[in-house]
């Protein structure tokens, strides 16, 4: 007699040492969602090292229901490891589900590792109650000035998606003491009202502009 598989065990493909194999299994099992593959889909994520397959498993993920992603998705933004947290993170966002909301804390939008905290952005953006898009801004307005040129634009980004609720916290932001601060709000300023000239002209314009002691156009 043929011993039955376990359920929880993940599709055959999912730890190929092959990116394109690992890619059509997670592909196969959002194809054909199976409640019982959610399990191994999360724990692949926390390790995968291909951006391809981490995104084909997050689109699987997204592929079955919210009452059975959510809760494992949540469990991994509290307890696991950077690479974890922050592809939950991603993959919370997409499925847009505002129960795990209360997941995405301030500790979140500040933590140290970058992608984390660039996924937590995206995540509050997503999820974020109607009516608190305020109190979201204020809290992300903290992290002005972070990092190089990919984590200024993903927070600009996640700012200007907020739309009006944005447009205060640039103010104070724009006169700022720290002028790495100014640089960023006002080149998030910028951006807002010129999606077009793109983040890079906004940039170097909103450092001329501090470099000669000014804070930007009011509104």
């Amino acid at each position: 007699m043929a011993m039955e598989t376990d359920p929880r065990t993940p599709r055959p493909g999912l730890e190929h040492d092959s990116a394109s194999v690992r890619l059509r299994a997670a592909l196969a099992i959002g194809t054909d969602p199976d409640p019982a593959q959610v399990g191994p889909l999360v724990e692949r994520c926390a390790q995968e090292p291909d951006f391809s397959v981490r995104e084909m498993l997050t689109w699987a993920l997204t592929r079955h229901p919210a009452s059975v992603t959510v809760p494992l998705l949540v469990d991994e933004v509290r307890t696991g490891g950077a690479q974890a947290r922050s592809q939950a993170l991603h993959t919370l966002s997409k499925i847009g589900d505002r129960r795990a909301w209360p997941v995405i804390t301030p500790a979140l939008w500040s933590d140290p590792d970058e992608e984390v905290a660039r996924s937590a952005w995206r995540a509050a953006v997503a999820l974020v109650p109607e009516g608190e898009e305020g109190a979201l801004a204020v809290g992300l307005a903290t992290q002005f000035g972070r990092g190089e040129r990919e984590t200024q634009l993903s927070l600009s980004r996640a700012l200007i998606a907020l739309g009006e609720a944005t447009v205060p916290v640039l103010a104070d932001a724009r006169t700022a003491a720290d002028p790495r601060v100014r640089a960023h709000a006002l080149a998030t300023e910028r951006l807002r009202r010129d999606p077009d000239a793109g983040f890079d002209f906004s940039v170097e314009e909103a450092k001329r502009v501090v470099a000669l002691g000014g804070a930007g156009e009011e509104e």
